[in-house]
């Protein structure tokens, strides 16, 4: 439900500059502006022209440079492009402060529709896939396929380790943070963020953490940067709490595009054990999971989940000739009657005919039995 507080910000034409956000080499950033919200789009010059379009949205605290591992090994299939989610990354705040689940979905949906070009592969993060799901229950027209990555969808059972971000939803707990942590440096901050999020943090190269630590004392200079974090919690914990066909579960279960769902065994934030479950609530699924991965498997392994996307394209293109044939056969109906995948980085199972799905892993089956004990 949106917040019934007042924004606590300046208007966006009065905002301080502060430095500009760092981009990788072949992007490009522009500014969308919208009816109550301006967005900065990040993208790379496809392959070719005429590819289908991508969209790709980030998580709490993220920006669209969290995708920018992915992208450029997706950008032979698809014209892919990362929003900035309004006060995230360099898209200032709503004009009306409302950074609900649901508001953060009607932006993707004024942008898809300003920018025209057809359905999207739809992709998105933790507090982003739980955004893109809404997305494509809503606006089915929209999505041609959806990838969600640790969705933020609901959990009865929230991990311990995902309390502390859950807080960040109640009245004044932003501000007594920011007041315990102002000694933090930024390379403390951000060496938290990573243990938090990452599954094995050390894999991070000294170049992206220099980089990660300059986005934060970017961050750290903008004067709604608590306030957007505090918002979107909330965002998340009212989500949490909506029941009948406004929840996100009634609403994965509406979704009409094929799905990828990929699950990190190391996730603190999003509970593992919810895997199973989302691959039976999304009606067309299937299901990666990745034992060593934490909750940005996209940064974390981005060819592996480059990979499983790319089984979904050739899968979803297979079954739409065996439509056109007559009825279908061989590996696309057995993914579809299977739904779940399982797999590891550097893997990316093929289900055999007649078997009931993809090959399982022991994480997977950790997964399976966690659900069962949910």
């Amino acid at each position: 439900m949106p917040s019934t507080e007042l924004p606590s910000v300046p208007p966006a034409n009065v905002l301080p500059r502060v430095a500009p956000v760092a981009v990788e080499e072949g992007e490009r950033l522009r500014s969308a502006e919208l009816p109550g919200i301006t967005l900065t789009v990040r993208s790379r010059p496809p392959a070719r022209e005429g590819l289908p379009r991508a969209l790709y949205v980030h998580g709490l605290g993220g920006s669209s440079r969290n995708w920018s591992a992915l992208m450029p090994l997706l950008d032979d299939v698809v014209d892919g492009e990362a929003v900035d989610l309004p006060g995230f990354g360099d898209s200032p705040p709503p004009d009306d402060g409302d950074y609900s689940i649901t508001a953060h979905a009607r932006a993707v949906i004024r942008f898809l529709d300003s920018s025209g070009g057809g359905p999207v592969h739809l992709f998105g993060n933790s507090l982003g896939g739980a955004v893109s799901t809404r997305v494509a229950a809503l606006r089915p027209d929209l999505v041609r396929t959806l990838t969600l990555v640790s969705p933020a969808l609901p959990e009865l059972r929230v991990q311990r380790s995902a309390v502390p971000t859950g807080l960040l939803a109640l009245p004044g707990i932003a501000a007594l943070f920011t007041r315990l942590t102002r000694e933090w440096t930024p390379e403390q901050r951000v060496r938290g963020v990573m243990a938090l999020c990452y599954g094995n943090p050390e894999q991070v190269t000294p170049e992206e953490f220099g980089n990660a630590v300059r986005e934060m004392e970017r961050r750290l200079r903008l004067p709604y940067f608590w306030d957007a974090m505090a918002r979107s919690a909330r965002g998340i914990v009212d989500a949490y709490t909506l029941g009948g066909q406004h929840g996100l579960w009634r609403q994965a279960e509406r979704v009409l595009a094929p799905t990828l769902l990929v699950y990190g065994g190391r996730d603190q934030l999003v509970g593992y054990r919810m895997a199973r479950r989302a691959a039976r609530a999304f009606r067309d699924s299937r299901l990666l999971t990745l034992p060593d991965a934490g909750h940005v498997a996209m940064m974390e392994y981005p060819e592996t989940v480059a990979t499983a996307f790319l089984d979904l394209l050739a899968e979803t293109a297979e079954r739409g000739r065996g439509r056109a044939a007559g009825p279908a056969t061989g590996t696309a109906a057995t993914t579809a009657a299977g739904k779940t995948a399982a797999g590891k980085p550097g893997e990316w199972e093929k289900p055999e005919a007649g078997s009931a799905g993809y090959g399982s892993t022991g994480a997977d089956d950790r997964a399976s039995g966690d659900d069962k004990r949910g």
